[in-house]
């Protein structure tokens, strides 16, 4: 039996939580999903649960108390952390800040969309990670489109 994969969402915004929650929930996969509500609720989650890190992380940028680019630099200096795969999740889509986040080690950067494109994008990632496959792609392949399926004729 295949393992569970465990999705960590981290990000403020309530609507994106529920959105995201439906992704989840609509996928053929068993998933443990679980939210944070800012940047420093997200340490002291990943803190006291070293032991059960989530398989990957989607990371908001744009948080109260601690952003997103601040936790990511946290975790990716952090041993026991490092290696978790950060997805950053957010509505800004900036080359420059992509830039910075790929520097900071973010293994991939996706723009919040409607449900059906987050199903395409989890569905993606967690193929990878069940398929041991999940590597940080080189600069130019970081931000995540999904390919656009075809029509039927």
């Amino acid at each position: 039996m295949a393992k569970q994969l465990h999705i960590l969402l981290a990000d403020d915004d309530e609507d994106d939580r529920f959105f995201f929650n439906m992704a989840v929930k609509a996928l053929s996969a068993e998933v443990k999903f679980t939210t944070v509500e800012d940047g420093e609720k997200l340490m002291n989650f990943l803190s006291a649960g070293t032991r059960t890190l989530p398989d990957v992380l989607f990371l908001d940028l744009n948080m109260p108390r601690k952003n997103g680019s601040e936790c990511l630099l946290e975790i990716k200096s952090n041993k026991a952390l490092k290696d978790i795969p950060v997805i950053i999740y957010s509505t800004s889509m900036h080359d420059d800040i992509a830039d910075t986040l790929y520097g900071n080690g973010a293994h991939y950067y996706s723009r919040k969309t409607d449900v059906q494109e987050l199903q395409k994008v989890l569905r993606f990632v967690l193929e990878q990670i069940a398929e041991k496959k999940f590597e940080r792609p080189s600069r130019d392949k970081f931000i995540l489109k999904m390919p656009e399926t075809e029509l039927s004729n």
